[in-house]
């Protein structure tokens, strides 16, 4: 016989196999019987929620004592209504007596309350199936016992603003039913009026009132809506009408700060399985964007849940688990509500962003997105229709528009400008000569050209090509400078970088690969085109280092936060300085593309921008971003910088239009 060969051998009318292993014959026995893979195979079955076959799994004497739909019933309604999940039993002794196996196991399983852990013991019967009674759910549960789950939801905490105004809370909305009882005479007429002011089906307030469980005095639900909502005094003239107090979350700023605060929702199964470990269960509402979502581990708590058995007189005979209730914590952030508003005002019939920071500690005090929703109508209940309504808008009010990045023209010349001059490429007193509206660097750019709204002489300085916004002017910076020190010095500046920001924000770029293709994109990336992409907060921050000697401040949300530098030394302070003067003189020059903008009494630094969004230089079709970033300069550690944009200002005076919003909030400073 061949070593490792396979012979099938009858015993005594047993089949065993032998199998030779290095040398050694070991018989086993194939129709040993395993009454721990049938427990196993049993709690398999739980997990899977497959009732049924559970109970094809049980002796025939058990299924004597409990008919089948009796036993789906107890073991959906305990397991599920515990949220019982990832159940596994670790096998401690098996005793065998003739055909019976007793087995003791330890059983886990995760639960509503945690994880919830016990020893029991279950008899196995061969050829049978499993003993089983009330007592393999739980050992101490009896058949008439009934398994109780007492839950005490957790309070979450609020966010508040600097100066402790509410952004958002667990406040009280208005639930609005009918007594059908009380609709009167005019049944019919009273019915579409609530349907019309509700906007709701006729057809579907009639089902709801004409539900098996309704009678004439029972409260019928209909829709939630907002205490403050203008429909509550004409609501309440129709007879049959009535308010509840129902608590839920509330955001008082609404539109005006959406894309800031965000909204909770119930939790999907999908974050369920991604917060397994943190103690969320199917009735969790969880933060789905925005400060709400930021600040999630903070402000939810943990609700209160106990897991008890309660014998058949209604009182409770032993508990299986339990978790303390914990309240959220409140969250106060640096955002000023009066300038949230204020800067919502000014853009809400645009589609555009507006964000303000303290340019000396790194608070951001605003961050408006428009146009916009309700954050309210998410936690009222938002319909189909209205639904469909924001996300097939043109104007995407969905879209947060601070959160994301766009090509800033022209208001990155003073960045360019900080590079040229810390890789000497040009210097504060230095000159160059242009002249025309349109330049090239040479004939191995064919048709390609760069141009300049005005030729205002041929010799020029940094000054003057910041106050006039020459495009021509600073694409000659970059290309003096080089595409490898233009790339390392953005780098430096937080390009391809994640944002330290407490708030998710996407990244700046500068290339598909961050790298430079040619010199023309290098040349465009030089006045604010090309390939680049800038986050909005992100182009505060770099704007931050004109005001603190070359470091970069790092933004921040939470309040009372030391101001921390998060880029050191990425110029130095003479060059800040430089800059700073420049970007002075496009609002204090008369020329300047920013003179509008001049205040009384502050000192301010600003840029103008346009940048163009077209497929070809020639492409007459396009359309135009307009922005403007200003900050004041002269309040010591209390300046405000605002930085702004507007989409399709083509028609409405470019980046001018843009400039007296900004001014407005700067305005406020004084």
């Amino acid at each position: 016989m061949k070593k490792g060969a396979k012979i099938a051998i009858a015993i005594s009318g047993i089949l065993v196999i032998a199998l030779a292993v290095g040398g050694t014959i070991f018989f086993v026995n194939k129709n040993k019987y395993n009454p721990e893979k049938a427990l196993e195979e049993y709690t398999s079955l739980i997990n899977d929620k497959k009732y049924e076959e559970m109970y094809s799994k049980i002796t025939k004497e058990s299924q004597g004592n409990i008919s089948k739909e009796d036993f789906i019933k107890r073991n959906k309604n305990i397991y599920e209504g515990i949220e019982a999940t990832n159940i596994k039993n670790k096998v401690l002794k098996v005793k065998k007596d003739g055909s019976n196996y007793d087995i003791t196991y330890e059983s886990t399983m995760n639960t509503i309350a945690g994880e919830v852990k016990f020893k029991n013991t279950v008899v196995v019967k061969k050829d049978e199936g499993i003993e089983w009674s009330s007592k393999m759910i739980f050992p101490d549960l009896s058949s008439d016992d009934k398994v109780r789950v007492n839950d005490e939801q957790a309070k979450r905490g609020s966010i508040l603003d600097k100066n402790g105004n509410v952004l958002a809370e667990d406040g009280y909305i208005n639930e609005v039913g009918i007594v059908p009882g009380k609709l009167g005479d005019a049944k019919e007429d009273n019915i579409k009026k609530i349907s019309e002011l509700l906007e709701v089906s006729e057809e579907y307030i009639n089902t709801e009132i004409t539900a098996s469980y309704v009678q004439d005095d029972t409260f019928v639900p209909i829709k939630d809506i907002s205490s403050s909502d203008e429909r509550v005094d004409q609501l309440l003239e129709i007879p049959g009408i009535m308010l509840n107090d129902k608590k839920a979350r509330v955001y008082p700023l609404g539109v005006e700060a959406a894309h800031l605060t965000g909204y909770v929702q119930n939790i999907t199964a999908e974050e369920l399985e991604k917060n397994k470990d943190k103690g969320y269960s199917s009735s969790s509402v969880i933060g789905k964007v925005g400060l709400e979502k930021a600040y999630e581990d903070t402000l939810r708590g943990t609700d209160g849940v106990e897991i008890y058995i309660e014998d058949k007189n209604g009182e409770k005979k032993s508990e299986i688990a339990s978790t303390e209730l914990n309240d959220g914590k409140d969250v106060t952030v640096t955002i000023d509500s009066s300038m949230q508003k204020l800067l919502y005002s000014q853009l809400e019939s645009d589609k555009g962003f507006a964000v303000a920071m303290n340019p000396n500690t790194g608070e951001v005090l605003a961050m408006v997105s428009t146009p916009s929703y309700d954050p309210n109508d998410f936690i009222l209940g938002i319909s189909n229709n209205k639904w469909e309504e924001l996300n097939n808008d043109e104007n995407k009010p969905l879209y947060n528009r601070f959160q994301g990045t766009f090509a800033p023209g022209s208001s990155f010349k003073p960045i360019t400008a900080a590079i040229g001059l810390e890789n000497k490429a040009i210097d504060a007193d230095g000159t160059k000569n242009i002249s025309g509206k349109s330049w090239k660097k040479d004939d191995s750019w064919g048709d390609y050209s760069i141009t300049r709204v005005t030729d205002y002489g041929s010799t020029t300085n940094l000054t003057k090509a910041m106050v006039y916004s020459d495009n021509i002017y600073f694409a000659q910076v970059a290309l003096d400078v080089g595409k490898d020190s233009f790339a390392t010095d953005l780098t430096k500046m937080g390009f391809g970088e994640k944002i330290p920001f407490k708030y998710g924000l996407y990244s700046s770029q500068f290339a598909d690969d961050d790298k430079f293709k040619d010199d023309i994109q290098l040349a465009d990336t030089g006045y604010g085109q090309g390939k680049l992409l800038v986050n909005p907060i992100h182009l505060a921050s770099i704007y931050t280092a004109f005001l603190n000697d070359g470091n970069m401040i790092m933004p921040t949300l939470d309040s009372g936060e030391t101001s921390k530098v998060w880029k050191e030394n990425i110029m130095t302070k003479d060059t800040a300085s430089t800059v700073l003067n420049t970007m002075v003189s496009v609002v204090e020059d008369p020329a300047g593309t920013a003179s509008e903008a001049k205040i009384d009494g502050l000192t301010i630094a600003a840029k103008t921008g346009t940048a163009e969004i077209k497929k070809t230089q020639d492409d007459t079709e396009g359309t135009e971003l307009g922005w403007f970033a200003a900050m004041t300069t002269n309040k010591d550690n209390n300046n405000l910088l605002v930085v702004s944009m507007i989409e399709d200002v083509k028609d409405k005076g470019g980046s001018h239009y843009v400039i007296p919003k900004v001014k407005t909030a700067l305005e406020t400073v004084k």
